[in-house]
């Protein structure tokens, strides 16, 4: 039987009515029950299923940042009367994201005191030691997951499509996995291989093949999975950003539909909780902090317990209390991994523990096979990733929201190689730090790093707009960034420029944001023509250059943005890159490291 297309949910389990037969069987050919004819019934579509909800107000004992009280919160589970006679279950979720295929050891980037501090952290060989070391506390009952943008984001994973990063991966022992925005990158059927590789379960409720093909609109992977821990039922449902055929080059996404998370939420958690009985149900989620606090607010979501997001690389140190659901989200590349620990008895959950843990190699050494492994993926491109193109005197970073040090070395090198009135880089947030040797005062730029920087080699394309067009565009950039309905954001930063400065005020209307644009040192004219050099994203409209649509003159400058910054190096390096001034808010400083503001979150 196929599973449901992508057409609008108004079922019964959404109205409030008795479910009909089809849904009903739709969900025992789902339920862990009966996964075998699940998978007989849906082997043409290559789906997977590895091992193998809301519930009444529970005490909010959540584990606060100190270190010692986490540690005493855990001991205080450990000793949970309830679980030691067997009346409650205990469980524990480890939970990781946006690694971006980062498989060594590298800088991370912190704030102590208001000020950034640098540290190593994370590779998949610490990550496996901590892993390992943490689920044989608990080994019957602990669940790892993955929230999605895994393989993509490092040379390796871009010369291999993702193929080299998914052994390690498997190496570690995901239980669940969920494709996060970026796992498109390679196209569908290269994602399609990538994932179904993956030896853990894979979930998403909102993909879903385009009408025009073979699979005629079914579900890419199972909308939901089941798992049995002791006597307790957990529900898992997965759904990836919708938004991303507009965040990033649409042809990635062809021949997969994308649909809003509410358009079938309710019917699943219902589902879950009324006919498998699930005793807590999570949402594994790819949609970014903010977008994740909206849809906890929408009542699609009644019923659900967590959200465990992933997308915008926040640090959430104490989960966000949404309407209808608590928030997470454990950071990006390997450097941090969330703790998740629950006491349920009778279907109430009567005690819990969070921690957002560093992937520290001082604490954990690393793995040896998983070093073997990773030296293994990277041995056919180590002549390639190990050249040193530059150097850089000052920090390589990218977790501003507002300016980026690293963006503004990049838009330099385009402004140098092609001498446009501005130069444009996308809103990204992957890539680590990349931090000087404090004996030297230099650090080297590699080929490696600069696929962490620019994972997908795109061409240059420059394009005439008008001076309203780019006032306009700006507004609509800014709105993505800080809508004011938190479900209405992109999940990237604000775009990054030279030869241009923009002054805002994020607190205004949707199009008002704007006070003031200079390009070239003068005031913005809007009747005047400007060019402007982006990277071209891959199927869209040839009029269309960094989502500024409406471009006159459209043409392609027969160089990758690699070359442009080789270019660069070669002539300028060491480079200095820092905080300028060209993107300023009136009422942010220019180091803000989070669009998510009013709701008590701090990222450090």
């Amino acid at each position: 039987m196929p599973i449901p297309s992508s057409t609008p949910c108004n079922c019964s389990a959404c109205s409030g009515k008795d479910l009909p037969q089809a849904e009903k069987i739709l969900h025992l050919q789902i339920s862990e029950n009966s996964r075998r004819d699940f998978l007989r019934n849906a082997g043409r579509l290559g789906l997977g299923l590895g091992i193998g909800g809301g519930l009444l107000a529970s005490p909010m004992a959540l584990s606060a940042n100190n270190p010692n009280e986490a540690i005493d919160k855990l001991n205080e589970i450990d000793r949970n009367k309830a679980v030691l006679t067997g009346k409650a279950n205990r469980f524990t979720i480890l939970h990781t994201a946006d690694i971006h295929a980062q498989l060594l050891v590298h800088d991370e980037f912190f704030i102590e005191k208001g000020q950034p501090v640098y540290k190593k952290r994370g590779g998949l060989a610490t990550l496996k030691t901590m892993i390992n070391s943490l689920r044989q506390q608990q080994p019957a009952t602990t669940l790892v997951i993955d929230g999605g943008d895994c393989f993509q984001g490092s040379g390796v994973a871009a010369l291999t499509e993702g193929r080299a990063i998914v052994p390690l991966m498997n190496n570690i022992g995901y239980d669940i996995m969920l494709p996060g925005n970026w796992e498109v990158v390679y196209g569908k059927e290269r994602m399609m291989k990538d994932m179904f590789a993956y030896d853990g379960v894979k979930v998403c409720a909102n993909m879903f093949h385009a009408t025009q093909d073979e699979l005629n609109g079914d579900l890419i992977f199972p909308p939901y999975f089941v798992k049995h821990i002791g006597n307790l039922k957990i529900g898992f449902i997965g759904y990836n950003d919708p938004l991303t055929p507009k965040r990033q080059s649409p042809a990635y996404s062809n021949g997969i539909n994308f649909t809003a998370p509410e358009k079938n939420l309710a019917k699943y958690i219902r589902l879950l909780k009324e006919y498998e009985q699930c005793d807590m149900v999570f949402l594994l989620t790819h949609m970014g902090l903010a977008q994740q606090i909206g849809l906890s607010n929408m009542q699609a979501a009644k019923g659900a317990d967590y959200i465990l997001g992933a997308d915008t690389h926040e640090r959430v140190r104490q989960p966000i209390q949404g309407i209808h659901a608590k928030v997470t989200e454990p950071g990006a590349f390997g450097s941090f991994l969330a703790r998740l620990d629950f006491v349920v008895e009778a279907g109430i959950i009567k005690d819990q523990s969070y921690q957002l843990l560093d992937v520290d190699p001082e604490k954990y050494p690393e793995d040896p096979e998983m070093k073997r492994m990773i030296e293994a993926a990277r041995a056919p491109y180590k002549k390639i990733l190990h050249r040193v193109i530059g150097q850089t005197k000052t920090p390589l970073v990218r977790y501003y929201v507002i300016e980026t040090p690293m963006d503004n070395f990049i838009t330099d090198a385009i402004m140098w190689k092609f001498k446009p009135d501005i130069a444009l880089s996308n809103g990204f947030r992957f890539c680590p730090p990349l931090v000087p040797d404090p004996k030297t005062g230099k650090a080297d730029i590699t080929m490696d790093y600069l696929w962490n920087m620019l994972p997908v080699d795109s061409e240059a394309k420059r394009g005439i707009i008008t001076g309203e067009q780019l006032w306009n565009w700006m507004e609509k950039e800014l709105h993505n960034a800080f809508a004011k309905d938190p479900a209405k954001r992109f999940g990237g930063w604000v775009v990054r420029f030279q030869g241009m400065q923009v002054n805002f005020t994020i607190a205004n209307e949707q199009g008002q944001r704007i006070n003031w644009i200079k390009v070239g040192g003068q005031p913005l004219d809007k009747s005047a023509s400007y060019s402007f050099v982006a990277c071209e994203r891959e199927g869209d409209p040839d009029t269309t250059i960094c989502r500024v649509e409406g471009v006159k003159e459209p043409t392609r400058l027969g160089a990758t943005l690699h070359s442009v910054l080789q270019e660069y190096l070669a002539l300028h390096s060491p480079i200095a890159p820092k905080l300028e001034g060209r993107c300023t808010a009136t009422d942010a400083p220019n180091s803000l490291l989070t669009q998510l503001m009013g709701y008590g979150y701090e990222f450090r």
